[in-house]
């Protein structure tokens, strides 16, 4: 089954389509192997990247990765690791002459560009209180991340035809046994 929900929006798409290199739920990982991580690269438009990926450049990828799912989540470690991260991967923020805000990258190569470019999106996001409708799938073998486009901004799962109906039926199980 695939996930129906709408991409989010092109200032937040890079957050999304970055943590979402893992669909954990079905046991796949593009970050889970040079060869697999390199053709995501490619396939997402960061050839320089795939090119001089090795293996701990990789693992600096799948960190940032789940340092920013754990944001997402609103995990306190997973801010302070941010904070780091942020500190490492960018330089102050400079207006364009249009006046818009950007958080460019401090030097360090192609895959530290990927890693600035998702670190700048989320940072602009909250600063400006869009990356609060990002969210997590509720379900822990699931974490898929989403935009939540509901009104009330409440969204739990990443899909009802997916995590929701699976957390439906625990739930009714769970009643069913401890009634008799």
């Amino acid at each position: 089954m695939a996930y129906n929900r709408p991409p989010a929006p092109d200032d937040l798409l890079v957050i999304e389509e970055f943590c979402n290199s893992a669909r954990f739920l079905y046991g796949e990982d593009s970050l889970a192997s040079l060869e697999t991580a390199r053709a995501w690269l490619h396939d997402h438009g960061h050839v320089q990247a795939g090119c001089a990926l090795d293996s701990d450049a990789l693992a600096f990828l799948v960190r940032v990765r789940e340092t920013v799912r754990g944001h997402l989540e609103g995990g306190a470690d997973a801010h302070a690791r941010l904070s780091e991260l942020s500190g490492l991967l960018l330089t102050p923020p400079q207006w364009d002459e249009q006046g818009r805000a950007h958080l460019p990258a401090s030097a360090g190569g192609p895959v530290r560009a990927v890693a600035a470019e998702v670190v700048s999106a989320l940072a602009l996001g909250d600063f400006a209180g869009r990356s609060a409708r990002m969210k997590v799938c509720r379900s822990p073998e699931c974490r898929w991340v989403y935009y939540d486009r509901s009104p009330a901004n409440n969204s739990s799962w990443c899909s009802m035809d997916i995590c929701g109906a699976r957390h439906k039926m625990r739930s009714y199980r769970d009643r069913r046994t401890s009634q008799g």
